[in-house]
């Protein structure tokens, strides 16, 4: 029987425009791009020139510091372009797919019959290492390092998010293959977390994994705060993440001997007439997902969660890790008093609104605007209601500021990633952009400690 995890701090955002459990295909995407922007602390090597021709699982690029870390092609084409950004930096690489896609071999076999090296060398040559992250850091995990555990969380609580249940009904099977795969990595054990209030049909058949429910608001689904509750992070450790869908792809990987990049996307947001779910495949130009037209210049489009995700162009494309669009109406208006207004239609976490008098399942539609600008850092007490987890958060993010790297050790940012102190942005009085902060202080680790 599984444990069950109570957490009683963090915040349900109640958006508008959950997505509806139908599945749609996507439109054939002409590109596809995989951006070294999504990987932090990466620095990328090209492997192709503009003009050469990958099939999937091609490399594009691979990591200056783990020469073995590949990124490869999702599809077969034509790499079209190498964007990049200030000092030459490598934003994206762009492939024109072509009709058919045409894939690598990779070896195949049930991975409990292979040995971890043989398993590590799939995942390296096919491109799909990269779906493996590690903490602390939230980088890609190093092959060189074995996890004390792996953990993955099968339910997501962030707003609008994919329901894994429903995405993956149907892949039991590659599932299944892809917990065998990683359980050959690790000494430890192969960790689910689970929503406590579901009926866990497909994850809760799952073989060799030990299972842990939670329950609470959001951020009960962020598998760093299912670490903090299960084994936290001391200095030394290293534990590994991974996505249930790409336990998936890795599941495939064993069975089909392709990298097959399969994607479902979540399209979320209250300016669509029909959220709904789509299949399509990493990197996928958005506007090969929008199953219906918007209005790009007065709505905001973001690869994932309106928390942690990042804004993309209707021509751009998804990040590696989306597994959801948003689409938020833009805030550019100015509201004259907007503080002393009733405010029934604002959703207010503090209350400031009177909308807290009406129904706790009513829904907004909510925009990008800031209300406010930023402020001094002063201590509210907010960021604590917010963040399940025994750090401080004001003190870790002051002791980040003044770089003092003793100070981050005691308070904890091993622990916290970027997605985890997420709703302690939104909660901010001061309007400050902790995430960034955090990555800061998480990239001074890196350099000064490895």
């Amino acid at each position: 029987m599984s444990n069950v995890i109570k957490l009683k701090k963090g915040l349900n955002i109640p958006l508008q425009g959950e997505a509806e459990k139908t599945m749609k295909k996507a439109s054939p995407s002409q590109t596809y791009a995989i951006k070294p922007t999504d990987f932090p602390g990466l620095t990328p090597k090209l492997s192709v020139k503009e003009g050469a021709t990958v099939k999937a699982g091609s490399p594009l690029f691979y990591d200056k510091s783990n020469p073995e870390v590949k990124f490869t092609s999702p599809v077969s084409g034509e790499v079209v372009a190498v964007v990049r950004g200030e000092r030459r930096r490598i934003l994206e690489v762009v492939v024109k797919a072509d009709n058919e896609i045409v894939y690598e071999e990779f070896q195949k076999g049930s991975p409990s019959s292979l040995k971890r090296e043989e398993i590590k060398e799939s995942l390296l040559t096919s491109g799909l290492w990269p779906m493996l992250k590690m903490r602390p850091y939230g980088i890609v995990a190093r092959p060189a390092d074995t996890p004390k555990d792996i953990f993955i969380s099968c339910f997501d609580s962030a707003p609008l998010a994919s329901d894994y249940e429903f995405v993956l009904a149907e892949e039991q099977k590659h599932f299944q293959v892809g917990i065998d795969a990683l359980s050959k990595l690790t000494d430890g054990s192969v960790h689910l977390g689970l929503p406590a209030d579901s009926s866990n049909k497909m994850f809760g058949a799952i073989q060799g994994v030990k299972t842990t429910k939670f329950s609470g608001p959001h951020p009960a689904g962020n598998v760093g705060v299912q670490i903090a509750h299960i084994s936290p992070i001391n200095k030394g450790d290293i534990y590994w993440t991974i996505a249930p869908q790409d336990v998936v792809n890795i599941g495939r990987l064993f069975e089909k001997g392709i990298y097959d990049a399969k994607r479902v996307i979540a399209l979320t947001g209250s300016p669509l007439k029909s959220p709904e779910y789509v299949e399509t495949l990493i990197g996928a130009n958005i506007s090969s997902v929008m199953q219906e037209s918007i209005d790009a210049e007065n709505n905001r489009i973001i690869s994932g969660d309106v928390l942690t995700g990042t804004q993309v162009e209707i021509d751009g494309h998804m990040s590696f890790y989306s597994n959801q669009v948003t689409i938020l109406p833009e805030g550019n208006y100015y509201e004259m008093f907007g503080w002393a207004l009733p405010g029934l239609g604002k959703f207010s976490p503090s209350r400031t609104f009177f909308s807290w008098l009406g129904s706790k399942a009513r829904k907004f539609t909510m925009d990008t605007n800031f209300h406010g600008e930023e402020r001094a850092f002063v201590v509210t007490g907010e960021y604590e209601k917010v963040l399940p987890m025994d750090i401080l958060p004001v003190q870790l993010f002051k002791s980040i500021l003044v770089n003092d790297i003793d100070k981050m050790e005691q308070l904890g940012i091993y622990e916290v990633i970027e997605e985890d102190i997420a709703l302690c942005e939104y909660v901010c009085t001061s309007k400050i952009d902790i995430q960034k902060i955090l990555r800061d202080g998480i990239n001074t680790m890196i350099k000064e400690l490895g």
